[in-house]
């Protein structure tokens, strides 16, 4: 049997899931099914991503710390991430394209050590960012996925391919 694809979310997936498509209220099923996506080994996210989810100090950082067990975030405190990590920061470095600024901004930044984390544990990042190839003012993920063979897809194509049905049922 062919090992299992771990879907790896960036923190968009969670902050435009609470702001649009998959508000607490109106959609707990996407909630619940990460959850049990996440029991079944093929959702996790990095530490970095935690904290980042943490600075916005709302009902979604409250979820996080309420619902979300420890082991959904992993650490990228293995070496393997952070030598991929700097590659990646040096490749960015070596793009004549971006601004400084935004060179600046990735290599201090989470989206790097995400793309990393994806890179070395062969998983399949998810992020609602698009690939741009000219982009200028932001080194986006899907840009660095694809510099670096990373699998990228947004949420809707991870709901599909994991069977995700949320289905109208009566309000309790």
């Amino acid at each position: 049997m062919p090992p299992t694809t771990v879907y790896l979310l960036d923190a968009n997936v969670f902050i435009q899931a609470k702001r649009d498509h998959y508000r607490f209220a109106v959609c707990p099923g996407f909630w619940d099914f990460l959850l049990a996506q996440h029991q079944a080994g093929t959702i996790a996210s990095i530490d970095r991503i935690k904290g980042e989810i943490e600075q916005g100090k709302d009902d979604l950082t409250a979820w996080v710390k309420r619902s979300m067990p420890v082991s959904f975030f992993w650490p990228t405190v293995d070496a393997a991430t952070g030598e991929q990590f700097g590659r990646m920061v040096a490749w960015a470095q070596s793009q004549k394209q971006f601004h400084p600024e935004a060179k600046a901004e990735f290599a201090a930044g989470n989206d790097g050590w995400l793309v990393a984390y994806a890179k070395v544990h062969a998983c399949v990042l998810v992020t609602h960012e698009v690939y741009a190839p000219g982009v200028r003012n932001r080194v986006k993920i899907p840009n660095v996925c694809k510099a670096f063979d990373v699998v990228c897809v947004n949420t809707f194509d991870m709901l599909e391919t994991l069977g995700a049905r949320f289905v109208l049922g009566a309000h309790p």
